[in-house]
């Protein structure tokens, strides 16, 4: 049924980047809360349930491969190394019928159209002929739709026995329509609806159903507490909304007494206004008298200070001349001081030069000294070395020779020992 009706659909379809999404496994859904829902088993254990999800999970994998082949067939060139000559010249056939198909649907719908417009203006016997070739063509599409059907189920053969041709064009989900990706999503989620009915077992679906009914039972018993509560809030938002009636009666009082408060001090603030301007009129006008005379006390008190500077400029010449006479004879005498230092400092460097000199001299002397010790250091730890590697050679060579003359003596007493021995025989 399934791949009757995908085949009946165009088959040309706008792309869509959909990718579609693994088939839903119950068993790997996270835990449900309410424990009379969970499953207690995960598996299918009969048979009949296993065939059953079996034939579904092929449907889906089928529909999967229909839904691809406007892909393949606006792509050929692409598609036809990956898929197969087989393949693609009975998608070329399929694509060929699907045309005609939508042509004559066109055609019919077009014709179905003209006739209602002109189904009032023409006679009876034009119209009756219209609708017997509205019929007659209708009748041919049922035809055409079993071919179409039948070049499906041909392309899907094809595929299913080529594997590798067929999961390369599953991996094509961008070419697939939304329209296509829907359905694909729904049979995915009636298959988890399915899977999950073929696990539940008749105590637990009456488990269930005993679970539902409490649920209903405590939701209808909570949207009693719900209406009582929403009275309440209706009682209560009732009195708050007469009494912001009246919190609103006495805001509009005080807002009428602050305009009238307001109005009353423009007119104060007005009347303050012009006083003060007639005041700053006769505070100007006695300002404008009193820099006057200010003014012309300003010009005798630059006049008096004009002459005191005159005459202080007088004096202060006079003092400078006189200190400047005095400053001349110290510095003449700190000229004289200063020739005197500078000719006794010419004396000291040169006995400084002299006595830095003989320094020198004697720091080298002292370091060559120095250099002296240290090379006589070495050669006396150099000698005595020699003298203790000497001493402990020749302490070496004695002991040498007194073992060999031990080995000897014994050489010696063995051999008596041996003659004495023949001579007692």
């Amino acid at each position: 049924m399934t791949l009757d009706i995908l085949a009946m659909a165009p088959l040309y379809q706008a792309p869509a980047i959909n990718r579609i999404g693994p088939k839903t496994d119950p068993s790997k859904r996270p835990a449900d809360p309410l424990k009379p829902l969970v499953l207690s088993r995960t598996k299918l254990t009969t048979i009949e349930a296993k065939r059953i999800m079996s034939i579904l999970d092929e449907a889906i994998y089928k529909v999967e491969l229909v839904t691809l082949l406007s892909y393949v067939a606006s792509n050929r060139e692409d598609m036809e190394g990956m898929l197969g000559e087989d393949v693609m010249r009975a998608v070329r056939e399929h694509q060929d019928l699907c045309q005609v198909l939508l042509e004559n649907v066109r055609c019919l719908k077009e014709k179905e159209r003209q006739l209602q417009e002109q189904k009032e203006a023409e006679e009876e016997g034009w119209l009756r002929d219209r609708l017997l070739s509205i019929e007659l063509q209708k009748s041919s599409l049922s035809p055409l739709t079993q071919q179409i059907k039948d070049s499906t189920k041909n392309v899907l053969r094809l595929l299913l026995s080529n594997p590798q041709a067929a999961r390369l064009l599953q991996m094509q989900t961008q070419g697939r329509s939304t329209e296509a990706q829907n359905f694909i999503d729904s049979l995915i989620e009636l298959r988890g609806f399915l899977f999950e009915k073929l696990l539940t077992s008749p105590m637990e679906a009456r488990d269930k159903a005993q679970f539902l009914q409490d649920i209903s039972r405590q939701n209808s018993n909570n949207q009693q507490i719900i209406d009582t509560l929403e009275k309440e809030l209706a009682e209560r938002m009732k009195n708050r909304n007469a009494e912001v009636e009246k919190e609103n009666f006495v805001i509009q009082e005080l807002k009428n007494h602050l305009h009238q408060v307001l109005k009353f001090s423009e007119n104060s603030l007005v009347r303050t206004k012009q006083e003060a301007e007639k005041q700053q009129k006769a505070d100007f006008r006695a300002s404008q008298a009193r820099v006057a005379k200010i003014q012309q006390e300003i010009l005798q008190l630059q006049s008096q200070f004009y002459n005191l500077v005159m005459e202080n400029r007088e004096a202060e010449q006079a003092l400078r001349k006189e200190e400047l006479e005095d400053l001349d004879a110290v510095h003449r005498e700190e000229k004289i001081s200063l020739e005197e230092l500078r000719r006794r400092h010419k004396v000291l460097v040169g006995e400084f030069a002299q006595i830095r000199e003989e320094r020198e001299i004697n720091s080298k002397k002292r370091m060559e000294a120095e250099q002296e010790m240290v090379r006589m250091v070495r050669a006396a730890t150099l000698i005595q070395a020699l003298w203790k590697g000497y001493l402990v050679r020749s302490l070496l060579r004695s002991k040498k020779k007194r073992g060999k003359g031990k080995a000897k003596d014994k050489e010696k007493g063995k051999q008596k020992g041996k003659e004495k021995g023949k001579g007692k025989k």
